[in-house]
């Protein structure tokens, strides 16, 4: 997932997440009996789950009486109740299972530990009726619950306990399927508006690696004035090594307070294969504003000399604002007169999945599939619009890179897949996946992934990425250099030769998939 620090997955303001993103539908999966024991319910308080409730309901944690427990834990999918006894138990009631299940486990004297250990039975309880894969890794996902309690019982402190969940979490083999503090989670959600406090760059876990690398910085922040790039992998962070630490922790480091500063040590490789280097920094923090959208309108003279004028669209990110923001710059420009878009995606790590999801209508008609979601049986269910209606049928091409992930990946599958638009640019990051994300009873949260998708052609993107139709080289792909604004002047996008090259594809009129075209003859010379 994606994480900014002033948005979701990847942004050290913290959206998103690991480019974050969000269910779009309530997902119910049925459990499986594998490898567990059954016998009867002990006399000790239990918490009951129950497929037919609310799957993410707030969870009490009064400790109380064997009756006030199951009645409380009665409303939710699962819950956890710790007495003042030497064990616990968790009880199911679901069809699933002829018969009660038991695990017992001691429970820890000092409270804050007690309080954690209960926020592990919620967190495996969601994972074991939730989690993609139904294995989780190959392995005895109860027995995995006493281990880490066992691990848990002698432990005097929170953040103990808390890394204890974190390893527990990690044997699933997924980065995206993590635990954040209830501090973090507050970031997240304060996150979505776009204004936090930090020094501007996106981050994510590398799946192949588990590196954290840097997809992109904001324009004008502390980062991009630093000189850090995309691709960089984060090291340290006020000299701590990040080995081990996800995106969302990450993110937490860099936040702060305007005024403060944070010192970070990055590596970064050379494409060419002829070394490497490592840089440290001091960044200053700094209020990050960030809107989702930023836009100008370039006027184009075509080859046979009609003047024509270019609605350019960048979407930083799927915030809660983003679609409309979309659609009140949509119908600005078609009152100015533009005849064709270009909607940049790239270095857009991703977001709200339902968001990205109403951007895509906002383009499309019909009730054409905009995403196939994969859940942990195996079963395909196809995302639909509904009798949707285009703001505007004017030529369209998505510029995409690789940090174009996720809730991105979604929205240039659909523009692509359903013919409504061609992509130029760079294979995508690769993030075919889909988190839910819980509030657990003390306030922290628990992202869980839940489903893969696939493109409306069936095409995989997870680990795979989408290939755009016409390839821009890497010394061609040169964002722009300041922040875009509505009435700024078009001028700072003249060096980005991917814009010549979507310019071109716009004149064609008639864009067809896969051309193949030799960039460089787009391209005059230097």
């Amino acid at each position: 997932m994606k994480i900014m620090e002033p948005l979701c997955p990847n942004f050290d303001l913290l959206k998103s997440s690991r480019p974050t993103s969000v269910p779009l539908f309530p997902h119910r999966f049925s459990s499986t009996n594998r490898g567990i024991s059954k016998k009867p319910c002990a006399p000790f308080p239990c918490a009951s789950y129950n497929r037919n409730t609310n799957p993410h309901p707030p969870v009490k944690t009064q400790q109380s009486t064997a009756h006030d427990l199951l009645k409380s834990f009665k409303k939710g999918v699962i819950g956890f109740a710790a007495a003042a006894t030497a064990l616990a138990s968790i009880c199911s009631d679901s069809p699933a299972f002829a018969e009660s299940l038991t695990v017992a486990f001691p429970v820890s004297r000092a409270q804050e530990v007690n309080t954690v250990q209960r926020t592990l039975v919620e967190a495996w309880g969601l994972i074991r009726e939730t989690f993609v894969d139904p294995t989780f890794n190959h392995q005895d996902w109860d027995l995995k619950l006493q281990q880490t309690m066992v691990e848990m019982f002698p432990l005097k402190s929170a953040d103990a306990a808390y890394g204890k969940i974190r390893g527990m979490l990690s044997t699933l083999g997924d980065p995206f399927t993590r635990i954040i503090s209830p501090k973090e989670y507050q970031s997240f959600r304060i996150g979505s508006d776009g204004n936090l406090q930090g020094v501007g760059v996106f981050i994510s876990v590398e799946p192949k690696t588990g590196h954290l690398v840097v997809l992109s910085c904001v324009e004008g922040s502390p980062a991009a004035r630093a000189g850090i790039h995309d691709g960089d992998e984060l090291i340290e962070i006020n000299g701590q090594r990040l080995d081990g630490v996800d995106s969302e922790s990450a993110a937490q480091r860099l936040r702060g307070q305007a005024g403060t500063s944070v010192t970070v040590k990055l590596h970064r490789g050379n494409g060419s294969g002829s070394g490497s280097s490592i840089k440290e920094v001091k960044l200053p923090r700094e209020l990050i504003r960030l809107s989702p959208i930023s836009s100008t309108v370039i006027t184009h003279r075509t080859p046979d000399g009609r003047l024509t004028k270019t609605g350019y669209v960048k979407l930083i990110t799927f915030s809660q604002t983003a679609a409309t923001d979309m659609k009140n710059t949509i119908h600005e420009m078609e009152n100015q007169g533009v005849q064709s878009y270009i909607l940049d995606l790239r270095n857009n790590p991703g977001g709200l999945v339902k968001v990205g999801l109403d951007v895509a209508q906002i383009w499309l008609d019909g009730n054409e599939t905009l995403v196939n979601t994969i859940d942990r049986d195996g079963h395909m269910s196809p995302i639909n619009m509904a009798n949707g209606h285009a703001l505007t049928h004017d030529p369209l091409v998505v510029l995409v890179n690789e940090g174009s992930a996720s809730a991105s990946e979604i929205l240039a599958g659909a523009l692509h897949d359903n013919g409504r638009a061609i992509l130029v640019g760079r294979k995508t990051f690769g993030k075919g996946k889909i988190q839910s994300i819980t509030e657990l009873h003390d306030g922290s949260a628990l992202f869980v992934t839940v489903a893969k998708y696939v493109s409306p052609a069936l095409h995989d993107i997870d680990q795979v990425g989408i290939m755009p139709d016409v390839q821009c080289t890497t010394d061609m792909l040169n964002p722009p250099k300041q922040t875009l604004k509505e009435k700024s002047p078009a001028s700072s996008l003249e060096a980005d030769s991917c814009i010549m090259v979507a310019e071109h594809e716009l004149d064609i009129q008639k864009p067809k998939v896969g051309l193949g075209l030799n960039i460089a003859a787009l391209v005059p010379p230097a």
